[in-house]
Formats: structure tokens, sequence, C-alpha cells
């Protein structure tokens, strides 16, 4: 059986740093270095941080669903029931944003796709968004 996780919790800014050290703690029982955690981590409360300030604008506020395995490596699948992306290859660009805001440069998915050895994001059939990702092993010796 596969080692795994499920967490599923609301669409609110405190339960990313509950989110990303869940995942962290997770991932402690293989040893991993601790840049190697550092990437995971980053990109895990960037893709949470999206669900959050995108997903449910205009909408009551949802959930998140995060399920993480390890086998050779983490595997993630953060879902939001949310709103969608509308053109996700534009998502994609580095520095594209839809807010007007200084406080946000549209770079989140880059970090992701930086730190990740694969990153896959969709449109999901509950109308949301998917973000599948995936990182190897990278063990201390």
């Amino acid at each position: 059986m596969k080692d795994f996780m499920l967490l599923r919790v609301p669409a609110i800014s405190k339960n990313e740093a509950f989110v990303r050290n869940s995942i962290a703690l997770f991932c402690v029982a293989f040893n991993p270095t601790i840049d190697w955690l550092e990437d995971v981590k980053t990109s895990v409360s960037e893709v949470i941080t999206n669900c959050v300030v995108h997903a449910y604008k205009g909408k009551i506020q949802g959930e998140i669903e995060v399920y993480a395995e390890i086998e050779n490596g983490i595997h993630i699948r953060i879902t939001d029931y949310g709103n969608g992306i509308e053109d996700i290859e534009k998502a994609l660009t580095p520095y594209f944003t839809t807010e007007e805001s200084e406080e946000r440069a549209g770079i989140g998915f880059s970090v992701v796709k930086s730190f990740m050895d694969e990153v896959d994001v969709k449109n999901n059939e509950y109308g949301g968004v998917t973000v599948l990702m995936r990182k190897n092993y990278a063990q201390k010796e």
C-alpha cells in the first residue's frame, strides 16, 4: 500500500501554512534534504495561495482538497471547486496576473514549475482547478 494523506480545508489564508506544514511533516518520513523539502513547501504554498485568492471570487467561501502520496518521491494533487481558469496557458505565463494589485506578481506557477519535476494544471469536472505536482526523491546521505 502506498503511503498517502488527504486533507480538506476551507479556502482561507491561514490554512496555507497548515497545508504546507502538513505536507512537510508527511515528507519527513523518508529523510529528505532541506532544499528538497523547501522546494515542496514553497510549491504547495504557491498553489494554496492561488486557491485562496482566485478560486472563489464572487462565490461563497469554498474548500481545497489536498492529496499526497509517497512513491519514488512526492505526488501532490491540490483541487479547488471554484471558478476555474479561463486560459490555463496564459495563467502559466510568467508575470501574468488577473489582479491589478502590486501584491500579485503573477509568478506563482513559474515558481512551482521551477521547483517541482512535473506540474500539470487543468480545470476539473467540478468547475475548479486541479494542480498535479511531482518531485523525485532527494534523500540525505
